[in-house]
């Protein structure tokens, strides 16, 4: 007869139920193990990637930029005032001195004006010397009263004294006494008035005169103009060289500022070097340049920085301070070494393709020839070849400096 053990089945149940909650909990975490794992390394041929040693000692910063040769003193010759073209005495390629007339204007008007100027200052001129004159008169009588009171005053205190003796010993009465001194006390008070008077007047003098005399300084100045300017009417070089350009015909009408000609000293040349302009900003006057020729190279110092920033660049002069070397002329293509500073003891590498200025990447640091490990880095300084290095790298680390995008997601390389 069988008999029913209920317990043992409900144990079997609960048997099998833990078997299946271990094993499901067992597949979970070894599922989690599994995809918490990196992607194996890949292997990378290192003769293939491009490669760099940290080094640590004096950091060169400098800036690369293309650029032409010029002529140091290329003169663009511009109409200083209005005119017609009366004479072109100078024709292009003749040598030329800085006084040589080139061309020859006329103006009626502007010699008329000249001479207008020249009479209002003549009258300006008169009307001071008149002033002079009459102001110089009215200070002589202001001085003459002064001084006849003086006397005035000097002889009623010589009676003043003797009466005071006439009255203490009773010729005169003390009331005459009293009535000199009142004189002279009176004549004390005008004395005074007549002083104060003269300052003013000595002040108001010098005003007055002041005034006239910037009336004259404005008369002669405004003459002087004049006269500049009928000088201009004949257009002069200005520098001695080769005139390159006439761009007038005789009979042209021109008007202030008009391109006239132009003149250039063929054998003292200029770098002018068209720079970045984030790049600009660190530049300053007096910094060495080397500049290539792709026949050679010459040193230079920069003596100009353009402050305008056109298209995004900037203009830099250069001068030449070294022997040029051959086939070196006018707009010539160059490209110029700008030194920037020099860094004394500072970690630094080859400048990867990627590498900006205080900026943060990443870059592999090779082990035993073996391994690549990727390692946060900052950036710091960069120059044209190199980059700063300013943390988690070391002096004498080999990095790779190859573009890395397809091991973005890998932490590790194996190199063979």
């Amino acid at each position: 007869m069988d008999i029913k053990r209920p317990n043992l089945q409900r144990k079997k149940r609960n048997r099998q139920m833990l078997y299946g909650g271990a094993v499901m909990a067992a597949l979970i975490v070894g599922g989690v193990a599994v995809s918490a794992l990196e992607p194996a390394a890949p292997k990378v041929e290192k003769a293939s990637l491009w490669t760099g040693i940290v080094q640590r000692g004096e950091f060169v910063r400098d800036v690369r930029a293309r650029g032409r040769l010029v002529s140091s003193e290329l003169r663009s010759i511009a109409a200083a005032t209005d005119g017609r073209v009366e004479r072109v005495l100078v024709k292009p390629g003749a040598q030329v001195d800085s006084d040589t007339v080139i061309v020859e204007l006329s103006n009626p008007g502007l010699i008329q004006l000249m001479q207008e100027a020249g009479w209002a200052l003549e009258a300006a001129e008169a009307e001071l010397k008149s002033l002079q004159a009459e102001l110089g008169r009215k200070m002589l009588e202001a001085e003459g009263d002064v001084a006849l009171v003086e006397i005035e005053l000097r002889g009623v205190a010589s009676d003043v004294e003797a009466d005071r003796e006439l009255a203490e010993k009773g010729v005169i009465s003390r009331r005459q006494y009293r009535n000199s001194k009142g004189k002279a006390e009176q004549l004390s008070i005008r004395l005074e008035l007549y002083k104060e008077r003269l300052d003013r007047l000595s002040q108001s003098i010098e005003a007055q005169l002041a005034a006239q005399h910037a009336r004259v300084e404005q008369a002669r100045r405004l003459h002087q103009r004049r006269q500049e300017q009928v000088y201009d009417l004949r257009i002069r070089a200005g520098i001695p060289g080769v005139l390159t350009q006439v761009a007038v015909e005789e009979g042209q009408q021109l008007v202030l500022g008009a391109k006239v000609a132009r003149v250039a000293k063929p054998d003292e040349l200029i770098a002018e070097l068209v720079v970045n302009e984030v790049q600009a900003r660190d530049i300053q006057m007096g910094q060495n340049v080397i500049v290539d020729t792709r026949n050679g190279t010459v040193s230079g110092q920069v003596t100009r920085i353009d402050p305008a920033v056109r298209n995004g660049t900037v203009q830099v002069d250069v001068e030449l301070t070294g022997n040029l070397p051959l086939g070196a002329r006018p707009d010539l293509s160059v490209e110029g070494t700008i030194e920037i500073e020099r860094i004394p003891n500072t970690l630094f590498v080859n400048r990867p393709g990627f590498g900006n200025a205080f900026t943060e990447s990443s870059l592999f640091r090779i082990e035993n020839n073996q391994y690549a490990h990727r390692v946060p880095v900052r950036f710091g300084r960069v120059s044209v070849q190199h980059i700063e290095i300013t943390k988690n790298l070391i002096e004498g680390d080999e990095v790779v400096l190859s573009e890395t995008d397809d091991w973005r997601e890998f932490q590790r390389l194996r190199l063979y």
